[in-house]
């Protein structure tokens, strides 16, 4: 029988999907499951965008250029620059979803064996998406200790080697719902002109920022143009995650050039999800406010319940919708497939993100998990609620 190549057989699965058969079986066994598990939000898309689809006057789906629809380029482009930002469409190059953005940024960026130095914990996928690539993760350790704030400049270039060509971080962070200061972009920013590599900025969640903290922008640091890469997604401003439609901004146009050639492997983005993307720029503004604030209340509800229970900890999300949970317990993969298999309170159950899928150093984050506070203010009481009835029995059960 052929092998698989070597990629196939390393490719990491996905610590937010992988316990899902656990949770199909509970669900057939009649118990509820509280997804908190993964950052699929229950806000309604935006009804401009549903009503483009609706609306549809194309007669044939056709292809569009690789880079993206320039009536959407073009319109985005807008957007940016009601933010502030120094972009026009050709700046942008239009992808399928915010993970082919990463992954083509990588793509240009590395090549096989080189390092991309990533803060961990970190979002799970970048680990497979430099599988795919066959690049290295480094990563470098932020505590929960001080809520997971960058890394002391110095401890992250003395990670830089001959080999590293790229930083990444999410800002406002997933997993750990962290918001890089401008202090700690511009020291980033800094340290990649003097090295001479690239920094790649995850943007997607730059909307939901709370307590009066501000999301600075990537595209607003002055010096190393050419050497930032920000991404970005329609699927969390807009609760438009199924449609897949994500952007590559950059004022490096080797790095477009090479993405555009990439692009065209793969023909063009999704017709659909750039109509409705297009459509979803005319989002009012009272739509944000409404998100904005049930985010607020989810996030209080969420994070102060939590750490009412003994031994559990959480910072305060200063931004997205996520947080690392620490819990008294030695395994939190055992847990979270025990709450499962075996566990039920009041007739439902908890999906668990274990936290040690979004480290890249061995033994990390074995008592952390994640969770994402995107189901309503209800449901994330009851399955606190769920939790904290867990953690008493399974205690008794493994102590």
């Amino acid at each position: 029988m052929p092998k698989l190549s070597y990629k196939a057989a390393t490719m990491p699965a996905s610590p937010i999907r992988k316990l899902a058969p656990f949770a199909e079986q509970a669900k057939a066994r009649g118990i509820k499951v509280f997804h908190l598990n993964i950052g699929q939000p229950d806000i309604e898309t935006p009804e401009v965008a549903l009503k483009a689809i609706h609306d549809i006057k194309q007669r044939i789906f056709a292809y569009t250029h690789s880079a993206g629809r320039e009536s959407y380029k073009i319109k985005l482009s807008k957007y940016y620059q009601n933010l502030g930002l120094d972009v026009s469409s050709n700046d942008l190059l239009i992808t399928t979803g915010g993970s082919e953005a990463i992954v083509f940024a990588m793509l240009a960026c590395l090549n096989n064996e080189d390092e991309v130095i990533i803060p961990e914990p970190f979002y799970a996928n970048y680990n497979g998406f430099a599988v795919e690539v066959g690049a290295k993760i480094v990563p470098i350790v932020s505590s929960i200790d001080n809520d997971f704030a960058l890394p002391e400049i110095a401890d992250i270039e003395s990670k830089i080697t001959d080999k590293t060509k790229a930083i990444i971080i999410c800002n406002p962070n997933n997993p750990t719902g962290y918001l890089y200061s401008l202090k700690e972009l511009e020291e980033l920013n800094q340290l990649v002109i003097k090295h001479d590599i690239f920094l790649i900025v995850d943007e997607v969640y730059r909307e939901f920022c709370y307590d009066g903290n501000i999301h600075h922008s990537a595209l607003k640091l002055k010096g190393g143009e050419q050497n930032i890469i920000v991404i970005d997604s329609v699927s969390k401003r807009y609760s438009m995650c199924g449609v897949r439609l994500g952007t590559i901004i950059t004022k490096n146009i080797d790095i477009l050039d090479a993405a555009l050639r990439m692009g065209q492997a793969r023909l063009c983005p999704p017709l659909l999800a750039q109509i409705a993307g297009e459509a979803a720029l005319d989002t009012p503004q009272s739509y944000f406010d409404q998100v904005y604030n049930e985010y607020i209340e989810r996030r209080n509800v969420t994070i102060n319940a939590l750490n009412k229970i003994e031994g559990v900890y959480s910072p305060m999300p200063k931004g997205a919708f996520y947080s690392i949970v620490k819990l008294p317990i030695k395994s939190a993969d055992h847990f979270a497939k025990w709450l499962l298999e075996e566990f039920s309170y009041n007739g439902a159950t908890v999906m668990l993100a274990p936290a040690s899928g979004f480290y890249a150093t061995e033994g990390l984050g074995a008592n952390e998990v994640r969770i994402a506070y995107v189901l309503n203010k209800e449901d994330l009481i009851d399955a606190v609620k769920c939790i904290e009835a867990a953690l008493v029995e399974y205690k008794a059960l493994v102590d």
